[in-house]
């Protein structure tokens, strides 16, 4: 039964029994920290070869000895490695360093000091405006928010973001410079965008020259089943629309190999790459060649050994997810108090409490020993209208600890529901 439909006393009695379980989860003494997508240590060890796999021969390339300065944009055997993952021909990835927020940095503050492409600098401009999916990531935010940008939210559905309100803000509005997007199991929804979407995201006819859509296809191949949606290729569609500089692309190893050691690499236009890469070159000689051939060495050159490796990725992820989803489904679904995404890949599953219960959950979990993404955390500003959305990240407690943060959380969500209905 809803707990909507039960009364007043028989909704006391619920509470009562609630907070009695909760007092002892309180005396457990539990410390778990879900706050953030990391890979446990167990996915972390499948990457342990990297350390040992490159010796002193190996260090001279195509382009070199790999040791010395030189090679700004990345080694070519590295570039042939990842362009397939990002859908893009080598000559058109910059490798940066171990993690792609850097590139995202450093593409936007680009275009606040020198502009893009010959456009006025942002930050001579009275107003810069950034579109932002919600639910979202909230490192995007932190970035356009640092540079003092407006962000507009914009709602998604299963297709991806509202594309009508994307296409009437980016259309009609110089101001509006980038829209952030996780088009492949987008933090924290899951969802992968439509074909319709991204085409339409390719199509689009910007008020502003140096409008750019930041396309961040960080979990691309981190697939949960067998046989996943995939999105279109956006700069082959971006192509074929006669908008071939519309895109800045980004992805890493992060996930893949060493959360803290892995590649990172941005696909975009010739044209862009060129033009990012005048700064480039003055903010660094090269990036870390040593560990693009490390990669490289690792899977051996071929992109289907890094497909290989994915495999065993999701044998330690998905046990995971379907614990959190079969937990959902067995003590919220019945209650109906909440609503969630059920995705095929990524590393997050985005739960919608009971309006104006969402701070109330992480703070209660909280005091019991599990500590969650604060809520509001993806949304800009940090301020989620409706106090609803919740970020789950099960990917580092071992599945036996998750089960415990989970029982937790499904007890957290009856009490902060029980709370507010009560109230009203």
């Amino acid at each position: 039964m809803e707990l909507s439909a039960l009364s007043h006393a028989e909704l006391t009695a619920f509470y009562d029994d609630c907070k009695a379980a909760y007092a002892d989860y309180q005396a457990q003494g539990l410390k778990l920290d879900m706050s953030r997508g990391k890979p446990s240590p167990k996915q972390l060890d499948l990457s342990a070869d990297l350390l040992t796999c490159l010796t002193n021969e190996d260090m001279k390339g195509e382009s070199g000895d790999y040791r010395n300065y030189g090679v700004l944009d990345g080694i070519p055997e590295a570039k042939r490695l990842f362009a397939p993952m990002l859908g893009v021909e080598p000559e058109e990835v910059f490798l940066f360093g171990n993690a792609s927020l850097q590139a995202m940095y450093f593409a936007v503050s680009n275009a606040f000091t020198h502009g893009i492409l010959g456009n006025t600098p942002w930050s001579k401009l009275d107003k810069v405006k950034f579109l932002c999916p919600v639910p979202g990531y909230d490192r995007h935010f932190r970035i356009t928010e640092f540079f003092g940008v407006e962000m507009i939210n914009i709602p998604t559905n299963e297709e991806g973001p509202d594309m009508d309100l994307v296409e009437q803000y980016v259309n009609s509005d110089p101001a509006v410079k980038g829209i952030w997007c996780v088009p492949q199991y987008a933090n924290p929804s899951g969802i992968v965008y439509s074909d319709e979407t991204v085409k339409r995201f390719a199509n689009l006819k910007p008020a502003a020259p140096d409008f750019r859509i930041f396309w961040d296809n960080a979990y691309c191949i981190h697939h949960l089943v067998d046989n996943p949606k995939m999105i279109l290729p956006i700069l082959e569609e971006a192509k074929k629309a006669g908008n071939p500089n519309i895109v800045y692309e980004f992805a890493s190893t992060a996930k893949i190999t060493f959360a803290g050691a892995g590649v990172s690499m941005m696909a975009a236009s010739r044209e862009n790459l060129a033009d990012l890469t005048r700064a480039l070159g003055c903010f660094t000689i090269s990036f870390d060649k040593v560990n693009q051939l490390r990669h490289v060495k690792f899977f051996g050159g071929k992109y289907e050994n890094v497909l290989a490796h994915m495999k065993k990725q999701q044998a330690e992820l998905a046990p995971k997810f379907q614990c959190v989803l079969d937990t959902l489904n067995k003590e919220i679904r019945p209650l109906g108090i909440g609503q969630w995404t059920e995705p095929q890949g990524g590393y997050f599953v985005s739960y919608n409490a009971m309006p104006g219960t969402a701070k109330r959950i992480v703070q209660l979990c909280k005091e019991a020993g599990v500590v969650l993404t604060g809520a509001g955390a993806a949304f800009p500003y940090g301020k989620d209208p409706e106090d609803s959305n919740i970020r789950i990240a099960p990917s580092y407690p071992e599945v036996a600890e998750l089960q415990q943060a989970m029982d937790l959380f499904v007890l957290c969500v009856k009490m902060a529901a029980a709370e507010k209905l009560l109230a009203e």
